[in-house]
Order: C-alpha cells, then structure tokens, then sequence
C-alpha cells in the first residue's frame, strides 16, 4: 500500500490534487489504515499516471473523465477516444496559430525599439495601450484564439 506521500513521489502529481481527483471521482476512493490515513494501490498508481499524461498531453478534464471510462472498457470501440484526440490536436493548433501571433508582434515590437529614452520606447508605449486589451487583435490582446 502507498501512502498519499508515495503516490505523490511516484507520481509528481501533488496531495492536493489527488484529493481533488478523488473528490471529483477521477480516482476511486482509498483504504484507510486503522489510524485514518489514505493507503493507495497500484491501480491508483496506474490511473494516477494515466490522468498526469492526460494533462501533460492538455486533454481538459471531460476529456480526461472519458478517455477514463473507455480505459475500463479494454473490449470497446475507441472512436471515442479518437475524437478527443483530434479535438486535442485542433485545440494545440488554435493555441500554436496564437503563439505565433504573439511572437511576431513581439518581434515588431522589438525591432522598432532600438533603445534610448523610456519616453520613446515602442514596447513601453504598445503595453500601455489599454484600449486594445482582451480585443481580438492578435498585436493587441488575445489574439487568433
């Protein structure tokens, strides 16, 4: 049996949010040792470890909830397993497409400013510029999405 310590050295993954997994039914609840305290076994370690790789991939939480489910179904269609990967990947795209944005408004920002005097810096003048913050251009907020 592992303790919630063990799990978290095995895992990476902090106390807190495997409390949280468990609150959230992600993890099925643990033994308790006479004294109270968590006691973990390998499938808790296993399906620990699937949900860290989950997240470090970027699946969301539903994803994750039903990548879960057809985890427990080794006999089932993974269509749906398929399609949240797909969806996965457009999400990253989205984000990619937007990462780019970002950096070549850095970059133009950057070559106007050549140094000399604050009063004149293009990259102090462009992020005081409050107006265009959260709109939807890329050289001014969030972006392409």
């Amino acid at each position: 049996m592992l303790s919630i310590g063990d799990l978290h050295r095995a895992t990476g993954v902090k106390p807190t949010t495997i409390r949280w997994y468990e609150a959230e039914g992600l993890l099925p609840p643990p033994a308790r040792t006479e004294g109270g305290h968590r006691a973990y076994g390998e499938a808790h370690l296993r399906r620990l470890g699937f949900i860290r790789h989950a997240r470090e991939l970027g699946f969301p939480m539903p994803a994750i909830r039903q990548l879960l489910d057809l985890s427990g179904r080794p006999e089932g269609d993974c269509t749906a397993a398929h399609a949240a990967a797909t969806a996965q990947i457009a999400a990253i795209d989205v984000k990619l497409r937007h990462l780019g944005a970002l950096r070549a408004e850095l970059a133009r920002l950057a070559a106007a400013c050549a140094g000399g005097r604050v009063a004149e810096c293009r990259i102090i003048e462009a992020l005081a510029d409050h107006e265009h913050v959260g709109c939807d251009d890329p050289l001014h907020g969030r972006g392409e999405g």
